[in-house]
């Protein structure tokens, strides 16, 4: 999956400023600071030390990240924060090898939600319950519920919410006034839209992550759900056969032709474009489309963000975690509280962050300094009501199959039963393996 074209449109004039006060006051400091002892205590001595080496994807937030730095050591001035970037598809490789050395090349790590579990039960992350319980204000209780879940396995903490990317329903509100409530609602309002000169909506049926991200927001719309109550996947479901029968249908009346292949990328393009009415997709796409000089043109502002129809959503989500190797694990959880506090999240959102804080969702600096009440409103109803597309092992494998499933229905390739039966055994079999 290739999240970070999409992030990198949202670059906003802070982030800018971010980038040259990083190259000036960082300078990526290849020092070695006496370490500290690890105490579990999340209330951290000012005076910490330790150099903190962490590998990013190379998006926006992580920009806004390395911007903070300086005023992070206005607090912990023996803590340097170094920061590697790198595209998606290199990180998960390097960090693993991160994990499995004798000494860890990457002392602090942000971990995609598909590999929390895998990398959980592999023993390669500290639990950080203790630090969680004994920081002062943190607050943990105040991230959204469903993220908190996410870097929750069994029961202990391994994850601390960095930025959210669930999904909703992008449109133009200058055609649309309102959003559709249902799946049968959206159907028709795609069709309605489609033009000779403009598709109803841009779909992403791409083979693999990008298929089953987007369909899973339709089998939550038909009232269906990736897992039963055995814990099990269940896809081969009235639900889920009304969800991909709905998708294709719609892919094939009101999505643009030839775009099998499409992910974020080719939908990006067709609605700022004006090519397409809308389009699902990640809650922050909204401000980079309504954004003066951004990709949108002379559209810009007519766009506006809704809840999926049904009101639930596929989540994902970045976490801050700390290796189990990290030697460092009290300096990694001064710059993890210090920027994942209420007062961090803040900045860090003025600045252009994803939320994840129920508090900066209501926060009335944020909403004038940012990007309006209304967005951030909706970003919470979105936040509350959303569910990641796999929980457990093997995630990214099972993502993979399945969506790889889904994208041969809808190419014509497989019937629909055919496709959720296969895609339900493999990922069963996978996640059992």
């Amino acid at each position: 999956m290739n999240r970070s074209f999409i992030r990198q449109v949202l670059v906003a004039s802070s982030v800018v400023a971010a980038l040259t006060i990083t190259a000036a006051c960082s300078g990526g400091s290849t020092s070695t600071k006496p370490l500290s002892s690890p105490s579990g205590n999340g209330d951290v001595a000012k005076t910490v030390s330790g150099d903190v080496h962490v590998l990013m994807e190379g998006v926006p937030d992580t920009d806004i990240v390395k911007g903070l730095l300086p005023e992070f050591n206005k607090v912990y001035p023996n803590v340097h924060v170094s920061i590697e970037s790198l595209v998606y598809d290199q990180i998960r490789d390097k960090i693993v090898a991160s994990f499995t050395a004798p000494k860890a090349t990457y002392n602090l790590a942000i971990i995609d939600n598909p590999w929390m579990g895998d990398f959980a039960k592999a023993g390669f992350l500290k639990p950080l319950d203790a630090y969680v319980k004994t920081t002062p204000g943190y607050e943990y209780q105040d991230f959204a519920q469903p993220l908190r879940d996410i870097g929750t396995v069994n029961g202990k903490i391994y994850g601390v919410p960095f930025y959210n990317y669930g999904l909703g329903l992008i449109y133009r509100k200058d055609q649309m006034p309102q959003p559709p409530r249902t799946l049968a609602d959206l159907a028709a309002q795609a069709a309605k839209l489609n033009t000779p000169s403009e598709a109803g909506i841009a779909m992403q049926p791409q083979r693999g992550y990008k298929a089953f991200e987007e369909w899973g927001n339709y089998l939550f719309a038909a009232g269906g759900s990736i897992y039963g109550s055995d814990g099990k996947v269940h896809l081969n479901t009235p639900e889920a056969k009304t969800a991909l029968n709905t998708y294709t249908k719609m892919y094939n009346a009101s999505a643009p032709t030839n775009s099998p292949n499409w992910a974020f990328d080719g939908a990006l393009r067709s609605v700022s474009s004006g090519k397409s009415a809308m389009m699902v997709s990640s809650n922050w796409m909204l401000p980079t489309l309504n954004k003066k000089g951004g990709p949108a043109g002379a559209l810009t502002g007519k766009f506006e963000l809704a809840p999926m129809p049904g009101d639930k959503q596929v989540l994902g989500l970045w976490d801050w975690a700390v290796p189990a190797n990290s030697e460092t694990s009290d300096a990694d959880w001064a710059f993890i509280s210090w920027l994942t506090s209420k007062a961090g999240e803040k900045q860090r959102v003025i600045a252009g962050g994803a939320p994840t804080r129920n508090s900066v969702l209501t926060d009335t600096e944020v909403a004038q300094k940012g990007f309006g009440a209304g967005y951030y409103s909706t970003v919470g109803k979105i936040l509350a009501n959303s569910s990641p597309l796999c929980r457990g092992a093997n995630c990214d494998e099972m993502i993979q199959a399945v969506g790889t499933e889904l994208n041969a229905a809808i190419a014509g390739k497989k019937s629909v039963d055919d496709a959720l039966t296969a895609a339900e055994t493999q990922a069963n079999k996978i996640q059992s393996s």
